[in-house]
């Protein structure tokens, strides 16, 4: 057998979808994306790619988000030249999501640098800069839904709807392996068939090998309709506007915002009283608007429901940082959106830094969080949180829609899979922490899938593909088994730092914190040192 399937991003967790496949005579990529969550994840970014770049000789990309394309720059700026294929829609939303990354990290990196000076730490180079992303550009060459392609030799090509984004696509792979075709199916990331934005996710049927994202694979929505969704979002601005502060919504850029917007405009026209401001606080968001604008033609609905963004008195859109900081003198109650949706990067950090301490603040999370991301532990209840290397008192209402993902739910998932009976091999579990793959894993069974189909590979596990079988395959890994999907020891510090300062304000007395003090200096001496 000559064709093999490696995973060197999102197993065991949601971010970094890359997979590597490889032919007797090509080797392609399916995504390219960037790390997300703890710090022993993100720095993977900025290591070489567990592969030679230069013997890449194509890249199948299924949808814009960042976490999926964020490391095509990396991939281009490290000696990759070949086509990039995807969605014109997805084309389009990159030439502002990779901009925008690209900015994020050379901004983060100075901010960086500049307190690692005053450390006397070593400096550090961005990933990759803005001026890498028009030759990855350059390289994209756009497909159509449902139209089979023959992108390199002996390799055939398929996009279907996703229904997770604009453009977003699942992609049907048939590769010749000893005279006989293999087909392998990679989900991407799927929507909930739910949206009314976006269409009903869909596929072949009778692949040999599908390769399933699980995000949510451990947990069932409430099927709401559009209406029963806007009045939940509803509540949660009544008693936002109740608490007498703003709302603040960590918010995904491209799709999240703009889907939102719409839904709070609804409710502002359905509901008077809660009329109030609305401040799009993120560049990305504002550029990605006008690619909907462009390209969210719904063939469904026989319309382009994005247009009511174009012209929205209550709407501002927030283009420069000096726009952003005049923010600081509102009061009362209004709304701002703005990245990233889990607010470890962006704009989103300053405004959670100056607003997090307040009482009247509602902070409403309505996208999923990656381990090891702040967004996940303010929803882990967390009181004391490090942002940018300042402690932060969290007395602000944290609260959770998950009505807006944009992610089928376990019960979608499994209901897509079993759409695309029957599957003559291996059902790959990828995109989703443990606990989540463990889940879909016990759904899948007891809808009738062999657990002995079901595969949950760990980051960088190759395996040798028949039209039946997948064998395991030695590869070196960059992380050990299981890491990936868990904070790592600087998510632990910085918790421990939150408690040990929680409690030196809280004692009673200074001889207790100086007796607390030399108890945990006791503790850091190593083994044999004596006293």
């Amino acid at each position: 057998m000559s064709l093999s399937l490696a995973f060197h991003g999102a197993a065991e967790c949601v971010t970094g979808s890359c997979a590597l496949v490889e032919t007797g005579g090509a080797r392609f990529l399916v995504d390219c994306g960037l790390f997300q969550g703890s710090k022993s994840l993100k720095a993977l970014n900025h290591d070489a790619f567990p592969f030679d770049v230069t013997s890449i000789d194509a890249v199948f990309l299924t949808h814009a988000h960042i976490d999926h394309s964020g490391l095509l720059p990396k991939l281009v700026r490290a000696g990759y030249r070949g086509p990039v294929y995807t969605t014109r829609a997805t084309r389009d939303l990159c030439e502002v999501m990779l901009a925008d990354a690209a900015e994020i990290q050379e901004g983060d990196v100075a901010d960086l640098n500049r307190r690692n000076q005053r450390r006397g730490i070593d400096q550090v180079e961005p990933i990759y800069t803005v001026a890498d992303v028009a030759p990855t550009l350059r390289l994209f060459q756009t497909v159509k839904f449902g139209e089979m392609i023959e992108p390199l030799a002996g390799v055939q090509a398929r996009w279907w709807p996703a229904g997770h984004l604009l453009g977003a696509a699942s992609i049907e792979v048939a590769v010749m392996d000893e005279g006989k075709p293999v087909r392998l199916l990679f989900s991407g990331d799927l929507g909930s068939g739910r949206q009314p934005l976006l269409p009903t996710p869909d596929g072949p049927v009778g692949v040999d090998h599908v390769i399933l994202e699980s995000t949510y694979g451990d947990r069932a929505r409430q099927d709401l309709t559009p209406e029963a969704r806007r009045q939940v979002l509803a509540e949660e601005m009544r008693q936002a506007k109740a608490a007498g502060g703003p709302l603040l919504m960590p918010t995904f850029a491209v799709g999240r915002a703009q889907e939102l917007i719409l839904d709070l405009l609804a409710v502002m026209r359905d509901e008077p009283e809660l009329a109030s401001e609305i401040f799009l606080d993120s560049p990305l968001a504002i550029e990605a608007t006008d690619v909907f604008l462009r390209r969210g033609w719904n063939l469904e609905a026989e319309e382009n429901p994005y247009l009511e963004l174009r012209h929205a008195p209550r709407l501002h859109y927030l283009m420069r940082p000096r726009e952003s900081d005049g923010l600081e003198r509102l009061r009362d109650w209004h709304v701002i959106l703005a990245g990233s949706g889990m607010c470890d990067a962006g704009r989103i950090r300053r405004h959670l830094k100056r607003l997090l301490w307040r009482r009247e603040t509602t902070v409403l999370i309505t996208g999923f969080q990656a381990a090891g991301t702040l967004g996940r532990v303010l929803l882990e209840g967390r009181r004391l949180v490090r942002i940018q290397g300042d402690d932060v008192r969290v007395n602000a209402r944290i609260r959770e829609i998950d009505a807006y993902s944009a992610h089928a739910d376990a019960v979608g998932l499994v209901a897509w899979l079993k759409a695309r009976q029957p599957v003559g091999g291996k059902v790959f579990l990828v995109h989703g922490e443990p606990d989540a793959r463990l889940g879909l894993a016990a759904r899948l069974v007891e809808a009738g899938i062999d657990s002995k189909a079901i595969v949950a590979p760990v980051l960088d596990e190759a395996f040798v593909l028949s039209a039946t079988e997948a064998l395991t395959s030695e590869t070196p890994r960059r992380l050990t088994p299981g890491a990936a999907g868990r904070p790592d020891w600087r998510n632990g510090r910085a918790e421990f730092l939150g408690d040990l300062n929680e409690a030196l304000q809280g004692a009673p007395d200074d001889a207790t914190r100086e007796a607390l003090i030399a108890r945990l200096l006791e503790a850091l001496k190593p083994p044999g040192s004596g006293g």
